[in-house]
């Protein structure tokens, strides 16, 4: 069963709860898939059962056709946020690491297509494999860490979050508006270009901020 962990691998003291996820906080994202750009961040749910640690391998669902991975800084919430102000909501960050929103794209596209929302494509067990967390004072200015996955040796995403279309203060301000973010709260900031299928026993190296990676490996 999944457990929110440290760098060291030492269990942290925050109970498991939802992923709030923003689409399209990067514009060269957007541009990739010919999606528009949002006028405000688009957001949307995962919930527990979706996080799943890196140390075992990813298991992709079968016959829904291709699995996206989408690399994005993760921040693990330790206090609670409701109708926050950006300058109060840096507060909350009691973690940074990374995740992958795994996305069933095939199946994503039919449902944008019928207008459908997204869960389906989205929000499946396992569709949240996610690292251990740093301490936020650890690492350089939360507004400017760079990010990277390489992907059986390969860059396949590479980004900094100085690129996203919201500072991350403003996008867990507007989180807090519409989900009261609870500690043990997961979100996830949004991805860079890049995104590609995966395959059965790809192996991922992904690194935060030059000082941490992080590795996993498909199943087969």
């Amino acid at each position: 069963m999944y457990q929110h962990l440290d760098v060291q691998g030492q269990p942290l003291p925050y109970a498991v709860g939802k992923v709030v996820c923003v689409g399209r906080s990067y514009r060269d994202h957007a541009a990739e898939l010919n999606n528009p750009v949002p006028e405000q961040p688009l957001l949307f749910i995962k919930p527990s059962t979706s996080l799943a640690s890196l140390d075992v391998p990813l298991l992709l669902p079968k016959g829904q056709g291709a699995v996206h991975h989408e690399l994005e800084v993760a921040l693990l919430i330790g206090r609670r946020l409701c109708h926050t102000e950006p300058g109060h909501a840096l507060e909350a960050i009691a973690g940074v690491g990374l995740a992958l929103d795994l996305t069933l794209r095939d199946v994503q596209e039919q449902l944008k297509a019928n207008g459908h929302p997204w869960e389906r494509a989205k929000a499946f067990d396992g569709s949240c494999p996610i690292s251990p967390f740093a301490l936020p004072e650890v690492l350089n200015d939360l507004q400017h860490l760079d990010f990277a996955l390489q992907v059986n040796g390969a860059t396949r995403q590479s980004g900094n979050t100085a690129m996203m279309m919201w500072s991350i203060g403003e996008l867990l301000a507007q989180m807090s508006r519409c989900f009261t973010l609870n500690p043990g709260d997961v979100v996830l900031t949004g991805t860079p270009k890049g995104v590609a299928e995966l395959k059965p026993l790809d192996e991922l190296d992904m690194q935060l901020d030059g000082q941490y990676r992080f590795s996993a490996k498909v199943a087969g």
